[in-house]
């Protein structure tokens, strides 16, 4: 039976007469129980993730025991490199170190896992795209039933307000308009007819106007319509199954995590090998070196490092959600900090997917502006300055009177109920208080509007004034309107409509078109042929509130913002102006246009196109797929079916969750829950910082550990007496990876972070720069903390002063080195030395901690340590400050460069100005 009706091929279906389809389908609807059609089910989209992969029974079932058990291990490196190392602990007999680590790998998981769950419970919340019921005629009986017991042969019925249940062919339809806008893009209501449709004239969604697509909204008309698909055999299915086979990829996050666990696996495995060949040629009994050298690379190895990746994501999340954003896996609001280019779906995304009159131009020549959007009374209309409101001046009322009478949609309580472009019509007249017409007027004749004709018109008489002869109003396309006018009003007067008056109302429809604006023209008189021109309305759907703005700002950081509507190039272009996202210098491409080229091609003019029109779910892969193979680390924003597969192929796919179908909020990484697109900003925000707070943990860690790493090793190596015991190092251990080491992910984020430009996805955690600075504290604490050992061994003989002496000295570089890690641009005192409170309180317990270990006399017997007076407090805190004060001054060094490098770049540019200038003067001299 599938393969004689495949249920989502509209062309089989569109060229065959009814009964033929019914006969076909009848057996389907007999046997319901076998043939219902799989139903649409949600499937986590996590195959990639980091923590724990799925994997489909089907797959399982097919896989060999060892290869399941394979696919379901933890993949990630740096958990792998825990891993192993907790094995290495044990057969060290280190358990402390085996306990801690498996701490930190349980916790890594447990929060991931809580925080996932957490986010997957808020999307249940979120409202469904598909109508959980419908009207449906079986047996000759209408009955109310579930949209998901609908099977292929069952008949909807369909009327204004309703969600389309299933994908139908119609073969009842009276004045349908369905909204096609969350699968096509389009914006303009699709009219649909019942004939059949030949081949050649069906090949895209919006031309099949004999169909109406499941989870699409009836706009205006009622309707009936055979199921000829359900749940994933829809179109809605098709992109569905789209979105289900394309792969999502690893954040820049997971890949400098990967590639950090990588090269501290090669670091740890060098230094066994370096320490082990420097014992053998000493002569050390080489089993020696060898448990030394394990128990250093295991040591070295900072543990803590998943934690805080782990808990700063989770954090941010959290944040987040403060903002009304969901953000569905931890590493996405991370990916954010290195997008460099956001493809932008228009209607619903940057616009408000509300008509709304902006213009209005009489017949005698006035222009007027409209403020305000949406279907409500809110705005004013004002002509050269002056707000015009009721009958205050005739020529526009007129106008607004017409668009009012001519009209069959309804707003009540903010909902339109009927077609955009009629609701933008009662809107205007709401602005003016004029709504009250509508009522005013009894209708007796309609000429409803058709795709053919493109106009509208109605013969009415007044409510009062029954006695009087009709009134006929008309609305509709500016070329069909004019050709029943033969005069126009001017300054209340009724003249002859002339060729100049044509020349001149065309260019006006000429110039509100290419603005993207949607021209409607309007009439009335007493019949149709005798009608007064009254005038043109331009009707546009709207720009979201402070989406210019957030454009503007990610513009300035460099972030490319790029477009991509099924609307038209007029349309798409005139908002994208609007927006600040098409200048001079940009390009626009049409769908037509991709589907002829490669990814290749596509690739090679893609950084200068800020508009694609006309486009479809496949032009919007082949798009992100062009800006991924030029390296770009891409988001994708939208709310529509169409933009399901996109936002899962994106490396960040952004739904909104109020106007966000379904199958949409479950591709997207991350759903903006109030649609603000101004939440992008935030979410960047968040992103940059928490990767900056992350590379402050990893320098402040490593130096930490390379330090201790050094310090042992050097005592090992020359035959020293050891500086530390086994209890001092474990507490130094603790504050490594401790406290103090943790504050540093929660760092506040700087507000400056914003304006500097996306990070390169490819480079490194461990840049040159960080290197460097990890190197040169690493340096400082070691030589420091030698000094002092040097200083107090001078009798050759260790003692508990010794030890103590050395310890607290480490331990003073460690909080110092901590206070200059919270960043690395900026001194100390511009963050707010208390701007992070949990850093203050974690550095003070460490100093209390270490305070007893010194003068507890329970504890001085456990770590081998002895009081210390205040004298020697005050030289090691002079001593250990080095380490801040360095860094510092490597700070200022930096901003120095920076800003005298940034002053070069700008006389320079002013110097090139200034040639050409004077250049183009001297051809003008020459010229003249």
């Amino acid at each position: 039976m599938e393969n004689l009706l495949p249920p989502s091929r509209f062309s089989y279906f569109k060229k065959y007469p009814l009964h033929s389809i019914r006969k076909c389908l009848s057996t389907l609807r007999t046997q319901r129980a076998e043939d219902q059609v799989a139903r649409f089910q949600k499937i986590p989209n996590g195959e990639n993730e980091t923590m724990i992969p799925v994997l489909t029974s089907k797959k399982a079932s097919e896989l060999p025991v060892s290869e399941v058990a394979g696919i379901l291990q933890f993949k990630n490196p740096l958990i792998m490199l825990l891993l192993a190392s907790a094995v290495i602990s044990i057969l060290m007999h280190q358990f402390d170190d085996a306990v801690s680590i498996t701490v930190a790998i349980l916790i890594v998981v447990t929060v991931a896992f809580v925080q996932e769950y957490r986010s997957e419970k808020s999307l249940e919340e979120l409202s469904k795209l598909v109508p959980p019921e419908c009207h449906c005629v079986r047996e000759g009986k209408l009955e109310h039933t579930l949209a998901r017991d609908l099977v292929p042969g069952d008949t909807v019925c369909l009327s204004v307000g309703d969600r389309v249940p299933a994908d139908l062919r119609l073969f009842e339809a009276v004045d349908l308009s369905i909204d096609e806008s969350s699968l096509t893009g389009e914006t303009t209501p699709c009219s649909k007819v019942t004939a059949p449709q030949a081949a050649a004239a069906n090949g895209d969604l919006a031309s099949r106007s004999n169909i109406a697509f499941m989870g699409t909204l009836v706009r205006c008309g009622k309707a009936k319509g055979i199921v000829i698909g359900t749940g994933e055999n829809s179109e809605f299915g098709e992109v569905f199954k789209m979105m289900q086979a394309e792969e999502a990829p690893k954040t820049p996050l997971q890949k400098s995590m990967d590639l950090l666990g990588k090269q501290l696996s090669f670091y740890s495995f060098g230094i066994i090998g370096i320490i082990m060949l420097v014992g053998w040629l000493l002569g050390k009994d080489i089993l020696e070196m060898f448990t030394i050298s394990v128990s250093l690379a295991v040591a070295a190895i900072p543990e803590g490092l998943p934690i805080v990746v782990t808990v700063t994501l989770a954090l941010g999340v959290m944040r987040m959600v403060k903002k009304r954003a969901i953000v569905k896996k931890l590493p996405i609001v991370e990916t954010l900090g290195c997008c460099n280019v956001i493809c932008s779906d228009k209607t619903g995304t940057l616009t408000k997917n509300e008509m709304t009159v902006t213009h209005i131009f009489t017949s005698d020549g006035l222009h007027a502006e409209v403020t305000g959007v949406g279907y409500n009374q809110f705005g004013e209309v004002i002509v050269d300055g002056d707000v015009v409101h009721g009958f205050y001046n005739p020529a526009v009322s007129r106008i607004v009177e017409a668009g009012c009478v001519c009209n069959d949609a309804v707003i009540r309580n903010n909902t339109l109920m009927g077609k955009p472009t009629e609701g933008a019509l009662i809107a205007l007249a709401m602005k003016m208080g004029l709504d009250g017409l509508q009522q005013d007027y009894i209708r007796k004749t309609e000429y409803p509007f058709s795709s053919e004709q493109k106009w509208m018109a109605v013969k009415c008489v007044h409510r009062t004034q029954q006695d009087r002869p009709e009134i006929c109003f008309m609305k509709g396309a500016y070329e069909q309107v004019i050709k029943y006018c033969t005069t126009y009003n001017s300054k209340g007067q009724t003249l002859a409509l002339t060729q100049q008056q044509r020349d001149l109302y065309q260019q006006e429809k000429a110039r509100m078109g290419s603005a993207g604006l949607r021209v409607l023209a309007l009439a009335s008189g007493p019949e149709l042929g005798q009608l007064t021109f009254l005038g043109l309305v331009g009707i546009i759907d709207p720009p979201r509130t402070g989406v210019k703005e957030a454009v503007t700002t990610l513009i300035a950081s460099g972030v490319s913002i790029k477009m991509i509507t099924g609307d038209s190039q007029e349309t798409a272009i005139a908002i994208a102006s609007r927006l600040g996202l098409y200048s001079k210098t940009s390009q626009s491409v049409s769908g037509e246009e991709v589907d002829t080229m490669e990814v290749q091609q596509l690739s090679q003019i893609v950084p200068k196109v800020a508009v694609f029109y006309r486009a479809s779910p496949r032009h919007k892969m082949k798009i992100i797929k062009s800006l991924q193979k030029n390296g770009s680390v891409v988001a994708m924003t939208g709310d529509g079916v169409n933009d399901a597969v996109a936002l899962k192929a994106a490396d960040i796919g952004v739904a909104m969750g109020q106007t966000g179908t379904d199958v949409c909020k479950e591709a997207a990484d991350m759903i903006l829950v109030d649609d603000d697109f101004q939440t992008i900003m935030s979410a960047i925000e968040e992103g940059k910082g928490i990767y900056n707070n992350i590379k402050n943990f990893v320098r402040f860690q490593l130096s930490t550990s390379i330090a201790a790493l050094t310090l042992i090793s050097l005592a090992t190596l020359m035959n020293f007496p050891n500086p530390l015991n086994a209890m001092q190092i474990l507490w130094i251990n603790i504050i490594m990876d401790g406290p103090p080491a943790q504050s540093l992910g929660v760092e506040p984020v700087d507000k400056d972070v914003i304006r500097k430009p996306p990070r390169n996805w490819k480079d490194s955690i461990l840049t040159k720069n960080l290197i460097l600075k990890i190197l040169v504290s690493s340096i400082i604490i070691v030589c420091g903390t030698l000094f002092v050992f040097w200083r107090e061994l001078r009798d050759n003989v260790i003692t508990p002063r010794d030890t103590t002496m050395t310890f607290t000295c480490f331990v003073f570089f460690d909080m110092f080195n901590a206070l200059s890690s919270r960043s690395q641009t900026k001194s100390v005192f511009e963050i707010g030395l208390c701007s992070n409170k949990m850093f203050c309180y974690a550095v003070l317990g460490s100093i209390m901690g270490q305070l007893l270990v010194i003068y507890f006399p329970p504890l001085q017997k456990v770590f081998q340590t002895e009081s210390l007076s205040i004298l020697d407090l005050l030289f090691l805190l002079g001593l250990t400050s080095s380490v801040c004060i360095v860094s510092e001054i490597i700070k200022k060094v930096e901003r120095s460069r920076e800003k005298i490098q940034k002053n070069a770049s700008s006389t320079s540019s002013s110097f090139l100005e200034v040639r050409l200038w004077q250049r183009s003067g001297q051809q003008l001299v020459e010229v003249q």
